[in-house]
């Protein structure tokens, strides 16, 4: 873990003070600070988003090679490929799909924790920005922090090559 030290010297905003936070800015600052709340809100749910699409294409990829087994039982295609060619495309168009999707959620999200980041400017403390991308070492070592979004774009392709896999192991 970081060191407290480390995190507070990249939490606060030196230049947001008390001056900052008068009475005369309170209107102006409770709507930045409710900005900011929704921001990392919308951020947040994002994430909620990307993890139900997870599952979503992990249940979808487990009926369809569900469905293909019990189609094939113990059948085997020496030269009929078409049955199982038919079932690879299915799944390897699911594992594309799932594949652009999470791509597309982490690039939403890094725009959003960028707004987020921009947001925190105005505000006394850089709790998502910068102190908590410190604490985490800033994703220089993967023992430490390794980014869910990088291990979840692996999984489509993973299923895509063990698809491939055991369709040739099939038909041949």
């Amino acid at each position: 873990m970081a060191e407290p030290t480390d995190v507070s010297t990249s939490l606060w905003n030196e230049d947001v003070g008390p001056s900052d936070y008068s009475e005369a800015n309170d209107r102006y600052n409770q709507a930045v600070f409710e900005q900011y709340r929704l921001c990392v809100e919308m951020a947040d749910r994002v994430s909620a988003r990307r993890n139900l699409t997870n599952t979503f294409f992990l249940s979808l990829n487990s009926a369809v090679v569900a469905v293909v087994a019990a189609v094939l039982g113990e059948r085997t295609f020496t030269g009929a490929v078409l049955p199982p060619a038919a079932g690879l495309v299915i799944l390897l168009a699911q594992c594309a799909a799932w594949f652009v999707m999470v791509r597309s959620y982490r690039q939403l999200n890094t725009a959003k924790y960028a707004v987020v980041g921009a947001f925190e400017q105005k505000l006394p403390a850089y709790a998502y920005s910068r102190a908590e991308w410190k604490a985490l070492g800033e994703g220089r070592d993967w023992r430490r922090y390794l980014p869910l979004t990088h291990v979840e774009q692996w999984v489509p392709v993973t299923f895509a090559v063990a698809y491939v896999l055991g369709f040739c192991a099939l038909v041949t």
